[in-house]
């Protein structure tokens, strides 16, 4: 392990974690990625990187310590129970033993990236309620933190099954709403920025996103990218019916918890240029797209 990092990045083989170690070397910052196998294959391209990996489990607090040995700040995110690894308790169980260790090991400044329905009261989920308790436990820390409530990724929008291949594409929003969203590259720079400058961000709880959309400018993006007709529609009703799970997201969607609380053009001042969804899909977004148009084989799953 590298005894000269800066920041620790928990979540670093992920999405988020991923981005935020990237732009944190780009900004020719000493990394140390929190790993639980060294030799998988997202492990192994974070090495050749030059992020150095500190071995460890996440319910194991002797190793997160050891992890957080000589590091000034700190990335924190937790894998949610939707993504069937662990439960709600076990994510905030992880949340609060990641702040704890900051805390016993002298840490400069806890970065926390919380979720955008998170930190307003009770939404009746567990993996947005969850995040709010571990943003209080944070708050409640005698640490310099800051917390970020990221807005629904723009790649959430290629996840299979959503009928792309089929010329349609179904998601929350009715096609005259919006809903904010955020590209991971955009949350990478942006909490990169803020790690680097903790005096600056800590106390503060920023609500992040890059861009808002409705379903019918969802459609136009998509249409154009694709080069031929893609059609927008909304989850039926059947579906929401039938899926509580969806029904309720759709529900924080319509009261306006889910559909987002950032200031788009402050943040635009505050961090520079950020990602609309056009840009998006002609640039980082390009290829996963093409990916999903072509992917025949995922039959519409949500309809």
């Amino acid at each position: 392990m590298d005894h000269t990092a800066e920041f620790l990045v928990f979540g670093a083989t992920g999405q988020q974690g991923g981005a935020v170690a990237r732009a944190l070397k780009a900004k020719g910052r000493q990394v140390r990625a929190f790993v639980r196998d060294p030799e998988s294959g997202k492990a192994k391209a974070l090495a050749a990187q030059g992020i150095s990996l500190a071995v460890g489990d996440l319910f194991d607090p002797v190793s997160i310590d050891r992890a957080m040995a000589g590091i000034v700040g700190v990335f924190s995110v937790q894998t949610s129970s939707p993504a069937g690894e662990i439960t709600d308790e076990q994510e905030v169980w992880q949340g609060k033993a990641i702040a704890d260790s900051a805390l016993r090991q002298g840490v400069g400044h806890l970065l926390y990236s919380s979720g955008g329905a998170a930190g307003k009261g009770p939404t009746g989920m567990g993996h947005f309620d969850s995040k709010s308790e571990i943003e209080a436990y944070v708050r409640s820390l005698p640490i310099k933190s800051t917390i970020t409530r990221p807005a629904s990724f723009m790649e959430m929008m290629l996840l299979p099954g959503m009928g792309l291949p089929q010329g349609e594409f179904t998601f929350f929003m009715r096609p005259e709403q919006s809903m904010q969203m955020i590209a991971v590259d955009d949350l990478g720079r942006i909490n990169a920025e803020i790690l680097s400058n903790p005096d600056r961000f800590a106390g503060r709880a920023i609500e992040l996103a890059s861009a808002s959309v409705t379903g019918k400018e969802v459609e136009q993006a998509f249409t154009k990218a694709a080069g031929k007709p893609i059609v927008y529609k909304r989850f039926p009703e059947e579906l929401l019916t039938k899926n509580p799970f969806l029904n309720r997201l759709t529900e924080l969607l319509e009261n306006g918890l889910l559909a987002g609380a950032a200031d788009i053009p402050a943040i635009e001042r505050e961090f520079g240029h950020l990602t609309s969804l056009e840009e998006w899909l002609d640039g980082p977004g390009k290829p996963h797209f093409e990916n999903a148009l072509k992917d025949d084989k995922a039959e519409v799953a949500l309809r």
